[in-house]
């Protein structure tokens, strides 16, 4: 009786389904047509733009929202509250053409931040002019400045004018006398910074964004998106029917099998008790003595405690951290639990557990077997723990991802402030997973600096920033340049604290690394294998972009995975970040190496 009720009713309701999905996709190609604000030379509104509070959502790609004002110009809205007049836009060359309402495109420049954007600089004059500026307000009594640079007019009056310099001057060539610096702009085109331009050129990429697919491929698989996208629109419906027929036929078996219903409620609880498992647990301190039969394995020492090894079950073990007493209350605990209990990522050590008992303080983490990259690529045990270059490079390539999930994949950043060989720890498969998360600091994504009362991290990957403010602000940019000199130590196989070989006369590693890549020379001579040196090249070039003296000169993780992930043949060489380095905080910072991995 239930297949003949069934047969009946299931073509009438496919009939009325696929009348109404085909009614709403009718209705939603006429509110997504073609539109503009209520003016004659107003710019035409069309995907992936859409008209904001008029169209829907879908008329448009996020990012993409547009508005009229009361002048009934288009305007666009950035993130940081800066609005554009829009002027025209390109849709074939997928460029937009905006003005600032006030006249004065530098002004705005200072807070404009295109990475949390669909939008990227255009260079108008192809040219590729687009660099980096510093602007200063000199008092009008300075007028060496006027005789070689123009001032920003909108920014200037009859007491003081402001000069757009390239940050790349050196300041002893520049006459700064009765000046001020204002603020930095990082790669901005130069027809608006020094020529004043009142049109600003914005690029977007909503479909060709594959950098080894050619512009003829690109557009060959657009459309082929293009025919898929009407073929689903005929699917979407029929498919339903179908999906709809396979679920009455499946409750119709159901209905009889209570057998298994009772088993797939047993799976469930299981999944449950599984899943409540991969929180972190509190143990009391009687429980971390079990778990670890009384302390008996020791694992090692660090500057906040003791790990030991220890066993949750048969199969299952962890190890414990048992914080000092000094520390144990301190905010590297506080950091520890709170920072690791918002990570889930394959490269980020999983923790386990915690002990806050009275004065005891622990930390349980998974057990991984074979301990930190420390003892892989330093000097005293690089022979008895070989790894190969293929496998340092899955391990570089691992612990970048790891650090761009702590700077973009969760709801607030992470800033580690202590990568270094020694905190970065391999499972069985040599899979690196970030530990030690004692010194970590949490901000908003779109927060440009931290603050910090004092120096952090291990000498030898402490970002120079976080020495001297001269250099710039505190910010996600500091992992960025201890992770570069983790990559050197790799390339280089020795101890980022150790001394110098004198007599090797390679003095500062990654200022000898720099020379010879500079120079054109091989690394072949220093590593037998061809293609072994091209990994070691790339390494080392990402590891140099990465150790930028400023900030703002560094790539972001998201870059250096994308180097990493290439060849590396077509990596340029950085700056060199030693000419205007400091030698007070050089000699802190780091120390030289040689080559001991042919």
């Amino acid at each position: 009786m239930w297949s003949n009720y069934s047969t009946l009713v299931l073509p009438f309701f496919c009939f009325i389904l696929s009348a109404n999905y085909y009614s709403n996709l009718a209705s939603a190609n006429t509110e997504c047509m073609k539109t503009r604000c209520n003016h004659k030379d107003a710019p035409t509104i069309q995907y992936p733009f859409r008209l904001q509070n008029i169209q829907p959502q879908n008329c448009g790609k996020t990012g993409f929202d547009l508005s009229c004002n009361e002048n009934h110009q288009t305007i666009l809205k950035f993130p940081t509250s800066i609005n554009f007049i829009v002027n025209k836009i390109d849709y074939k060359s997928q460029n937009i053409h905006v003005t600032d309402p006030n006249g004065c495109l530098p002004k705005l420049l200072s807070k404009l931040n295109l990475s949390s954007t669909p939008f990227h600089f255009i260079d108008k004059s192809n040219s590729n002019s687009n660099s980096n500026y510093t602007l200063f307000n000199c008092s009008s009594m300075n007028t060496a400045l006027q005789s070689y640079y123009p001032s920003i007019k909108c920014l200037s009056s009859d007491e003081y004018r402001v000069y757009a310099l390239d940050s790349t001057l050196q300041i002893k060539d520049v006459p700064l006398t009765y000046c001020t610096k204002l603020y930095d702009m990082s790669f901005v085109p130069e027809e608006v910074v020094l020529s004043h331009g009142d049109d600003l050129v914005l690029g977007w990429d909503t479909s060709c964004g594959n950098q080894s697919e050619t512009k003829h491929e690109c557009n060959k698989n657009v459309k082929k998106s293009k025919g898929a996208g009407r073929k689903m629109e005929i699917l979407v419906p029929i498919l339903s029917c179908l999906g709809i027929l396979l679920l009455v036929t499946a409750l119709y078996h159901v209905r009889y099998t209570t057998q298994k219903d009772k088993e797939n409620e047993a799976r469930i609880e299981k999944f449950l008790e599984d899943y409540r498992a991969l929180k972190p647990t509190r143990y009391s301190y009687s429980d971390i003595k079990r778990i670890t039969n009384n302390f008996k394995n020791e694992l090692g020492q660090g500057a906040y405690g003791t790990v030991y090894k220890g066993k949750l079950s048969s199969d299952v073990y962890v190890a414990v951290k048992l914080l000092k007493t000094s520390t144990g209350n301190g905010p590297e605990f506080i950091n520890e639990v709170g920072t690791m209990s918002q990570i889930h990522h394959v490269n980020v050590v999983h923790l386990v557990g915690f002990c806050a008992d009275g004065h005891k303080r622990a930390l349980v983490y998974e057990y991984l077997p074979n301990g930190s990259l420390q003892k892989y690529i330093s000097t005293t045990d690089f022979k008895n723990h070989f790894l190969s270059w293929e496998k340092l490079q899955e391990i570089a390539l691992g612990i970048a991802k790891g650090i761009e999930y702590l700077h973009q994949g969760c709801d607030q950043r992470i800033l580690h402030f202590d990568i270094k060989p020694h905190n970065i720890l391999l499972d069985n498969n040599f899979t690196p997973k970030i530990s030690d998360f004692g010194l970590a600091k949490l901000c908003s994504k779109d927060q440009s600096a931290v603050s910090m009362t004092a120096a952090r991290g291990t000498i030898g990957y402490i970002a120079p920033e976080v020495f001297s403010r001269n250099f710039g602000n505190v910010s996600y940019k500091s992992d960025v340049y201890s992770f570069g000199m983790l990559l050197l130590e790799m390339v280089g196989g020795r101890q980022n604290v150790d001394v110098v070989d004198k007599g090797s006369g390679l003095g500062y590693f990654p200022e000898w690394i720099y020379n010879l890549l500079e120079q054109g020379d091989d690394l072949s001579e220093h590593i037998e294998v061809e293609k072994y040196a091209k990994i070691a090249k790339k390494l080392a070039i990402a590891g140099l972009w990465c150790i930028q003296w400023h900030p703002v000169d560094r790539p972001s993780m998201q870059v250096v995975v994308h180097m990493l992930e290439g060849d590396g043949g077509k990596l340029s060489m950085p700056p060199n970040p030693f000419a205007s380095a400091d030698p007070a905080i050089m000699n802190v910072s780091l120390i030289g190496r040689h080559f001991h991995r042919e």
